[in-house]
């Protein structure tokens, strides 16, 4: 397996395949190694889930289930310590939870011995991990934001009462500012897909060079292992950070606009309450 991995980097260089590549095609669409691979992984992620899902206990069980348990809690309390409702936040765990799975699986997916230049086919990896492909992270970036824009909407009552939440006031300068600040938000769909994608792909084009690195220093099949193995295990980290990044960012994005709001409007019953309340005072 190794030799099959790593031999071809000691030959011809590291090889880094930054485009997806297509396996086959059905009715005219183009099915590439990195929706093919994405398809094998989420199927993967359901069939965990459910297991979990029927094992979960009131006492901790080690293995699989105490892992996955483990990050349940660790973005539950992530969501909830990012709003000031709790009762709200709690209605967005299950999709931060599995939006973090769903990331944190699909980076790790990559480093599986097997995947990339190990099989190939048509000349292209016959397997390649989806967050490694920018129309994958693209798309992943879109959904995310739209969720939460129309969440957003939703929790503060109205599309205008969210357009009206970038804008500080009628000055002309709090009206350039609050354009500055809509076009901004619209270009983070955008940020967090290329950012979760140079991530991924910078690593994949790391550990190809340092394997090819140690292909020329001895036997690709004895030596290319050994060096790649550090900037492997580094990758596992990296791809934890990046799903935990994306989640929190797209946590604080909805969690800002819902607390700004809500503050808001406390501010202006807590005005309205002291309006009513002098007049009594004034008679007492």
């Amino acid at each position: 397996m190794f030799k099959a991995m790593f031999g071809r980097f000691a030959e011809d260089g590291p090889v880094v395949h930054v485009a997806p590549g297509s396996d086959f095609t059905i009715a005219g669409v183009h099915i590439t190694n990195s929706i093919l691979y994405g398809w094998l992984i989420c199927a993967l992620i359901v069939a965990v889930l459910i297991y979990v899902a029927r094992k979960v206990a009131l006492r901790p069980k080690g293995g699989l289930v105490q892992f996955v348990e483990a990050g349940v809690t660790f973005v539950s309390n992530l969501v909830e310590g990012a709003f000031n409702d709790k009762k709200i936040a709690r209605k967005y765990v299950p999709f931060f939870v599995t939006l973090f799975f769903f990331v944190l699986l699909h980076n790790w997916s990559g480093l599986i011995p097997g995947v990339g230049d190990a099989f190939q086919i048509n000349g292209h990896p016959l397997l390649r991990p989806m967050t490694a492909d920018l129309n994958t992270t693209l798309g992943l970036g879109l959904v995310t934001m739209g969720f939460v824009y129309a969440a957003s909407i939703k929790e503060v009552g109205g599309f205008f009462k969210y357009i009206r939440h970038f804008f500080m006031g009628l000055n002309p300068l709090y009206l350039v500012i609050g354009l500055i600040e809509m076009v901004t938000d619209l270009t983070r769909a955008f940020s967090l897909a290329l950012r979760l994608f140079l991530n991924m792909a910078i690593g994949e084009i790391v550990i190809a060079v340092f394997a090819y690195l140690g292909g020329l220093l001895a036997p690709a099949s004895v030596l290319a292992p050994v060096t790649a193995l550090p900037f492997t295990l580094l990758e596992l980290g990296v791809g934890a950070l990046q799903a935990y990044i994306f989640v929190i960012l797209a946590v604080n994005y909805l969690a800002i606009t819902v607390n700004s709001a809500h503050d808001h409007d406390l501010t202006e019953g807590d005005v309205a309450e002291t309006m009513v309340a002098a007049p009594q005072g004034a008679k007492g």
